[in-house]
This record gives structure tokens, C-alpha cells and sequence, in this order.
């Protein structure tokens, strides 16, 4: 099985495939734990000190760690096989580990976005899941030219046998699971 995901501020979707690109599980995951700021650097830490800021981003990542390590064992009990791997969107790789950079511009908008992801990859990881990046313009594109004229109904299909929901984050997330196979 392979896991693709499209992430969003606290929370993604998980597309969970087989080795035929069929869709066994589809669902929202929590990455972070209720009453915990889902977006601490883009908004919530502009008006505190290094200090507190720091304080207040390693507490959202232990909540996020947790998060997302429930929703990953939750997902693996819950599909018919073992995981072999997560697709997450790549981040650049020169991207600042340091919150005092990560607070300016251009790096603010897209910091927390980033410790998302980097906490999936962790938590895959530690799972013992192959960690695959794709760049979510292309994806799809790249998943359908490996399906050839099964594009259409392997990455539309779904909506169709699971009904909604069905969106772009799902195809995206399916597409995922086919680059990395």
C-alpha cells in the first residue's frame, strides 16, 4: 500500500492505494490537536519575542507530532495491508530550520506548511515508511502519462465507485501513490 497526501493547515487528505492504483481508503487526518494554533508562525507569532515564539512553535510541533502520529496508526490499522510508503509534497531543500529567519518574508508564509510536512515525514519514518516527495503542479500530469489511456478512469474513477467526497486534493493524493510506485 501507498500513502499520498495532500496537506492543508492542521489537517490532509490521505489516499491510501493498492499496487493497481486501486483507491482503499480514502480520508481527512488531523495534524494537529484541537485548541492548538494550526498556523503559529504565518499568524500567531508576530507580536512575541524570540523567546515565546519558539516556545509556542516547539508546542504546536509536539501537538502536531501527536497529531499525526494517531492519525498515521490509525490509517495503517485501518487499510488491508502494510504501508511501504507516504508521498508528501516536496519543500525546498535550502529551507531555514531557524525560526528567526523562518518569521520574515518569504519564508513566514510558507513555514508552518513546511513543519507539516516535515512532521508526516517524521512520523512515516518512524513507521518505517519510504518518505516520497512530488511536486503537486505536476503530479497529476506525470501519474497520467504512467497510466497512459487508464488515466482518466484510475485518477476520476474513484469519485464514481466511493462517491463523494472526491476533490483535487484526492487525485492529487492519488496521483502521489502512482508517481512513487
Amino acid at each position: 500500500m501507498r500513502v499520498g497526501i495532500a496537506h492543508h493547515f492542521g489537517w490532509a487528505v490521505a489516499v491510501t492505494a493498492g499496487a493497481d492504483h486501486r483507491v482503499v481508503d480514502r480520508r481527512r487526518i488531523e495534524l494537529i490537536e484541537p485548541d492548538v494554533p494550526s498556523a503559529p508562525i504565518h499568524q500567531d507569532v508576530r507580536a512575541l519575542d524570540d523567546a515565546a515564539a519558539e516556545a509556542l512553535v516547539r508546542r504546536v510541533r509536539v501537538s502536531a507530532a501527536r497529531a499525526t502520529s494517531a492519525s498515521l496508526a490509525a490509517l495503517a490499522e485501518a487499510v488491508p495491508g502494510p504501508i511501504a510508503s507516504l508521498s508528501l509534497r516536496a519543500w525546498p531543500a535550502d529551507f531555514p530550520d531557524d525560526l528567526r529567519v523562518q518569521r520574515r518574508v518569504p519564508y513566514e508564509s510558507r513555514a508552518d506548511s513546511v513543519m507539516y510536512r516535515q512532521v508526516l515525514a517524521e512520523c512515516a519514518r518512524a513507521r518505517g515508511w519510504e518518505v516520497l516527495f512530488f511536486d503537486a503542479k505536476t503530479v497529476e500530469r506525470e501519474a497520467a502519462r504512467l497510466l497512459g489511456e487508464r488515466a482518466r478512469a484510475v485518477l476520476h474513477g474513484p469519485r464514481t465507485a466511493l462517491g463523494p467526497p472526491w476533490s483535487k486534493d484526492h487525485r492529487v493524493a492519488l496521483a502521489a501513490t502512482i508517481v512513487a510506485g
